[in-house]
């Protein structure tokens, strides 16, 4: 059972909407010195599954599949330090870092074990984890992400067939220039991510993407969702450095999109992992959770029923 002293209702993003799903509960969990948000349902004597989001999103992106996975599984979606209602560091937004407070979380809820999946950036800090907490993980899912120093290109493509995809890596590291331009049109900014890089373009409502702007908007939400990309050359030489001692041993599965940015995970993840599949998922853009929650809580579920 989780500790009463670290887990708490009390919420560091106050001006940011709570939005709440229907049989799962707030909570913020003491991770490390940091508060993180996590919403926790379904069943609690089930496997653990544990979720994480990317950018421009919260942990709201895995709202339409947290449903069906509670029907077999205790759910767990996490906010990453500064994004939605967790709170918002100063620094060290390298992945290593971020890991060890998202695994300092699960272990405050009183989870020993668990599976986690994650999305873009949540991808990201999923692989580090993995590096650094092997023991404690059943499998890990990634979905549609270039992981630093893994499968993320050192160079940003300048074809505009592809340059559309990565383009804003190279802005996001500029300093201070893009706060300077996005305070005050996040929305529109949130839009464009949101649109594009969706097969539908009716994939995200009006709600979604107020959502998504206000949590950017929000206590240094901008300046922490831009850190993730101005630490990633860290969190690269911090994945090298790891891996120069060790492979991934923990079951991997990728999950691509027809029309995603990684064509192939489970490929791209493959020289530095002992066991990976993959799935490629139809009819889905960038942000597969949203588009197809159905075939992604399936491809989830199938892992951890296979692996369990």
């Amino acid at each position: 059972m989780e500790d009463p002293m670290t887990v708490s209702a009390s919420n560091p993003v106050r001006d940011l909407p709570l939005h709440d799903l229907a049989g799962f509960t707030h909570r913020w969990v003491d991770a490390d010195g940091i508060r993180l948000h996590a919403v926790e349902g379904g069943q609690s004597a089930g496997p653990a599954v544990v979720l994480l989001a990317g950018f421009p999103q919260t942990w709201r992106a895995w709202r339409k599949v947290m449903p069906s996975l509670a029907d077999r599984f205790r759910v767990i979606a996490i906010d990453l330090p500064g994004q939605g209602h967790s709170e918002r560091p100063e620094r060290s937004y390298d992945t290593h870092t971020v890991a060890a407070h998202v695994h300092a979380a699960v272990k405050a809820l009183g989870v020993p074990a668990y599976w986690l999946a994650a999305h873009d950036i949540g991808a990201w800090v999923a692989f580090s984890l993995a590096l650094n907490h092997e023991g404690q993980l059943r499998g890990v899912a990634l979905l549609d992400a270039g992981i630093p120093g893994i499968t993320l290109p050192e160079t940003i493509p300048t074809d505009p067939a592809r340059a559309w995809k990565t383009w804003h890596f190279a802005f996001h590291l500029v300093p201070d220039l893009p706060e300077t331009l996005l305070a005050g049109r996040e929305r529109e900014y949130v839009g464009w991510f949101l649109k594009v890089k969706a097969l539908a373009p009716g994939t995200f409502d009006d709600a979604d993407l107020d959502h998504y702007a206000a949590a950017l908007a929000a206590d240094g939400g901008l300046r922490a969702s831009l850190a993730y990309y101005r630490d990633a050359a860290e969190s690269a030489r911090k994945n090298h450095q790891a891996l120069s001692r060790q492979h991934l041993t923990v079951p991997i599965l990728g999950i691509s999109s027809s029309h995603g940015s990684i064509p192939d995970m489970a490929a791209s993840i493959s020289p530095w992992a002992d066991d990976t599949t993959g799935v490629i998922v139809p009819g889905a853009g960038h942000f597969i959770p949203d588009e197809q929650p159905e075939a992604v809580a399936a491809a989830i579920t199938d892992f951890i029923v296979g692996g369990g």
